[in-house]
């Protein structure tokens, strides 16, 4: 109890290496084959080519101070690049340990000695054999150079400018680096916006680590084979983002935002994110969310509204494009159809009622014989019926002469007076009853309409001689029965 006391009491001296050498190669204790000084705590980390494992062998001169479950000077292997990964076993005293292989690429070694008795220490050799995990894939490929440079308040790292920049192609294994570089002052943060490892918890074939300050395993923030990734929040202004996967694994991907800021007290030209983080005011209402929690992305609606062409994305913005060419396209080609397409010709309709289609058939003095031609339609029943009534009217008042003439009787040479002509007309009338005249409606079939109209006067039924009457032709065509029967 008072030897671990006096060794906690002092600091141990560090010491160690990272070796990586693709032939292997060979590691000691401090002074190695003399003895090894107190206070010491050396660490080893051994990394192999990918697809390979570790096999460590320790020389028979071996020799560390004993103690029970080596709570003292002892050597301790770790399966794996961390001080907390799987632990393979802790060795001390006079007898080597036996050979010890790896499961992945990594061991990591520590040999400790406090302040009392020392002793020779120990050699260690180590060599790579085939990680029997990847035997049916066969040899690793070299790998190509993939490393980004990266800065500013802000950016995107993404697995896409792996093959964008042309470091890699599709189906090689990459195993790819980004140096993140704050400005001065600055810390980094990291937030995920996609994340999706392809053999999901098979870091051997695939993972994303983080890297505080520099890319060396002692500085690994955090790593992620697995299905989720949490944000990381640096503590210095070097941030390194590496990403691992082979040919099986390029399907594997991942997009992540890094921000820098400054601790409170925040500057004029800077947000303060309530998170212990001060940002640059060009990051408030990006559409992205810089801080831990949204509070640079609240109460930005109205300024989004004014800004409705920042929201278009590239798809919507060739989306719109494509459909207003589409548009353009079938105006044109409508105008140049409707301007090639012969043009109809119109045909102007005659008239319902055209009087120049009146033909006479006789001129008397006081007669006018008329012929309509219709278009086919039935002619008005009112208009004939009028006709017929107005033809009755002036039938009765008409002179003997006109009586005579159309009915064919034969009258005295006597040239009679004005009141023999109408006694003589009312005895005919009381004799010749007139019979009610239907009116007559023309067939659809026809296409002419007689109408005979009677105008008279006193004066010329006053004149009227009966010798003066002259025979007029009555044989037209055009007269209908109902007309004929009521001339005789």
């Amino acid at each position: 109890t008072e030897k671990q006391t006096t060794s906690e009491g002092q600091k141990p001296v560090q010491c160690g290496t990272w070796t990586k050498y693709a032939e292997g190669g060979i590691f000691t204790s401090p002074n190695y084959p003399n003895k090894y000084p107190p206070d010491r705590e050396c660490v080893y980390i051994i990394e192999a080519a990918p697809r390979q494992c570790i096999e460590l062998h320790f020389d028979e001169k071996y020799s560390i101070e004993p103690s029970w479950e080596c709570k003292f000077d002892h050597i301790e292997v770790r399966d794996g690049p961390f001080g907390f990964s799987p632990i393979i076993g802790r060795f001390c005293g006079q007898q080597n340990p036996p050979m010890i292989k790896s499961s992945g690429r990594f061991l990591w070694i520590k040999f400790f000695a406090d302040g009392e008795l020392e002793s020779i220490g120990f050699s260690a050799r180590y060599n790579f054999t085939p990680d029997p995990d990847f035997k049916d894939l066969g040899v690793l490929k070299p790998l190509p150079v993939c490393e980004f440079e990266m800065g500013g308040p802000e950016g995107i790292v993404e697995s896409v400018q792996i093959v964008k920049d042309g470091k890699a192609s599709e189906t090689e294994a990459v195993d790819c680096k980004w140096y993140i570089r704050a400005p001065p002052r600055s810390k980094i943060y990291l937030r995920f916006l996609d994340y999706e490892m392809q053999n999901s918890n098979e870091c051997k074939r695939n993972f994303v680590a983080v890297y505080d300050g520099s890319s060396s395993v002692e500085d690994l923030k955090a790593k992620f084979c697995s299905t989720v990734a949490n944000d990381v929040m640096l503590r210095t202004g070097l941030g390194v983002i590496r990403m691992w996967a082979d040919e099986g694994s390029r399907s594997s991907h991942f997009q992540m935002l890094f921000t820098s800021f400054q601790e409170p007290p925040c500057e004029a030209n800077t947000f303060f994110c309530h998170s212990n983080m001060c940002i640059n005011n060009t990051l408030v209402c990006n559409g992205l969310q810089n801080c831990v929690y949204p509070w640079d992305e609240n109460h930005c609606k109205e300024k989004r509204k004014a800004n409705l062409l920042d929201q278009l994305t590239n798809t919507s913005g060739t989306i719109i494009g494509v459909t207003s060419c589409i548009v353009i396209i079938l105006i044109v080609i409508s105008v140049i159809v409707q301007i090639k397409q012969p043009r109809k010709k119109f045909v102007q309709r005659k008239t319902d009622f055209d009087q120049t289609v009146f033909q006479e058939v006789f001129e008397p003095p006081h007669y006018e014989l008329c012929t309509l031609r219709g278009t086919g339609h039935t002619a008005d029943l009112s208009d004939v019926t009028d006709d017929f009534e107005n033809y009755h009217k002036l039938r009765r008042s008409s002179s003997k002469c006109i009586h005579d003439h159309h009915c064919g009787s034969q009258v005295s040479s006597i040239k009679g007076s004005r009141s023999n002509l109408s006694t003589r007309d009312a005895s005919v009338l009381t004799e010749i009853q007139p019979q009610p005249v239907k009116p007559l409606i023309q067939p659809m079939n026809r296409r002419n309409i007689l109408v005979m109209k009677h105008s008279y006067s006193q004066d010329a039924a006053d004149a009227c001689e009966i010798d003066e009457i002259e025979d007029v032709p009555t044989t037209s065509h055009r007269l209908s029965r109902h007309d004929k029967a009521v001339q005789r």
